[in-house]
């Protein structure tokens, strides 16, 4: 452990020595060795087929220069995948974790930190923002504002690519994008950047969103008018919005009372998830004012609808090949988002983009695993020489199978009173 975290410190010696450089600290998070790595396998009854461990991993907790909103330098954060002593050149992928409120770290490597050490044993060295104002950076964070999520993605690779030649691990050009719920939206929301305003120094290989809100004015906004699990989106995006885009003076006098008080006092990084969702209406709408509400819609000027389409994701033409992973029993984020992101894609002239159902019946939360499965057949296929990106090799496509039929059997087990929680305690919503 010293040795690493000496490491650390000379690799950002060195780093100070350039004009411009991007790393503020680097620590040692975790190390995980293959054998411990295969033998959670084993303790989950998985085969080591589906999560194949070639390498012991060292987790790097980085902290690192980004932009706020206003151009200002800020510090971000997020961790570093590494394959120890790989002997060739590695893929690099950014997975984009889904809706967390809290700052800090976890001790532990659990939920989506399991996904991205899954793909780095099986050699991509992977990496995971924790976005603006999340994990230990500075601020707070943006709820689904593309171009600070995507900004964030951006400066963390700059910050490992300058770590790389320190940690001894080669490169091999390739460079994927992921991420569920808010981190389907991130993967798309850096790959635009990265295609927009990076074209010389980034190509992105090819990326997976999963369940992402990319139609932002469309399919997604009309969950404020129904009953719905998590009303507590609603205003989380609202407190971002307001801080870029000042479309009202005080952003608590646009909700009906008492949930003006309530919002101010629960939106504080301290409150999880649940506990404000128990304090909020079921019909999102509910908790603002009549004629907050008429004008978003009645009005296609009102200041909110101009920023939602602004930020939304499906009106573009990616350069490099697309595979949009959903559910279609997703009650979180509605089907619809993947199926107008492709259609318009499409129509747009986009040449690679694919639609991939991960499921008929799964929930959101399910719907993560089987999603990630594709994700990683899909990458992988490019890996093995592919161009444009395939479904994956005929083994693997039957363990995913697999897979579906015991999350299938997990949710019917739930249904009557095993298991079922459906919420992600600032995991994977």
């Amino acid at each position: 452990m010293r040795y690493f975290s000496l490491l650390c410190i000379a690799v950002l010696s060195y780093a100070h020595s350039f004009a411009y450089q991007h790393i503020d600290s680097c620590v040692l998070f975790k190390t995980i060795t293959r054998q411990e790595f295969q033998a959670t396998i084993k303790k989950r009854h998985l085969p080591k087929s589906m999560v194949p461990a070639h390498y012991t991993v060292d987790v790097y907790d980085i902290t690192y220069y980004t932009k706020w909103h206003d151009g200002s330098t800020i510090k971000a954060s997020g961790l570093y995948f590494v394959p120890r002593n790989a002997k060739k050149p590695m893929p690099e992928l950014i997975y984009h974790h889904g809706t967390r409120m809290s700052k800090g770290r976890s001790p532990r490597l659990g939920g989506e930190e399991s996904m991205c050490l899954g793909m780095a044993m099986d050699g991509y060295a992977v990496l995971m923002p924790d976005y603006i104002g999340l994990g230990h950076g500075d601020k707070f964070h943006i709820y689904q504002e593309a171009e600070s999520i995507g900004q964030a993605s951006v400066d963390m690779l700059f910050a490992t690519r300058e770590l790389n030649d320190s940690l001894k691990l080669k490169t091999n050009g390739m460079l994927f994008l992921t991420g569920y719920s808010e981190g389907g939206y991130a993967t798309l929301a850096t790959q635009k950047l990265m295609q927009d305003k990076y074209p010389g120094q980034f190509h992105v290989t090819a990326s997976s969103p999963m369940s992402g809100a990319y139609d932002m004015c469309g399919a997604q906004g009309k969950v404020m008018f129904k009953n719905y699990s998590r009303p507590h989106y609603l205003p989380y995006l609202l407190r971002g919005y307001n801080e870029v885009y000042h479309f009202v003076p005080d952003i608590n006098k646009i909700y009906k009372h008492p949930y003006d008080s309530i919002i101010a006092r629960y939106f504080d990084e301290k409150h999880s998830m649940d506990q404000i969702d128990n304090v909020l209406p079921h019909i999102p709408k509910d908790m603002l004012l009549d004629t907050f509400v008429n004008l978003f819609v009645n009005d296609p000027t009102f200041p909110l609808n101009v920023e939602l389409k602004e930020n939304s994701l499906c009106d573009w033409k990616p350069d490099a090949p697309v595979q949009l992973c959903y559910c279609d029993s997703d009650e979180q984020v509605m089907p619809e988002n993947a199926r107008i992101a492709y259609k318009t894609m499409r129509s747009n002239g986009a040449q690679h983009i694919t639609l991939r159902r991960a499921g008929s019946d799964f929930s959101h939360t399910r719907c993560a695993v089987i999603s990630i499965l594709y994700t990683k057949m899909y990458f992988d296929t490019f890996l093995h020489g592919s161009k444009y990106g395939g479904k994956g090799a005929p083994g693997k496509r039957l363990m995913a199978d697999v897979a579906k039929l015991i999350v299938k059997k997990s949710a019917k087990k739930g249904k009557h009173g095993g298991d079922e929680h459906e919420h992600h305690h600032d995991k994977t919503s």
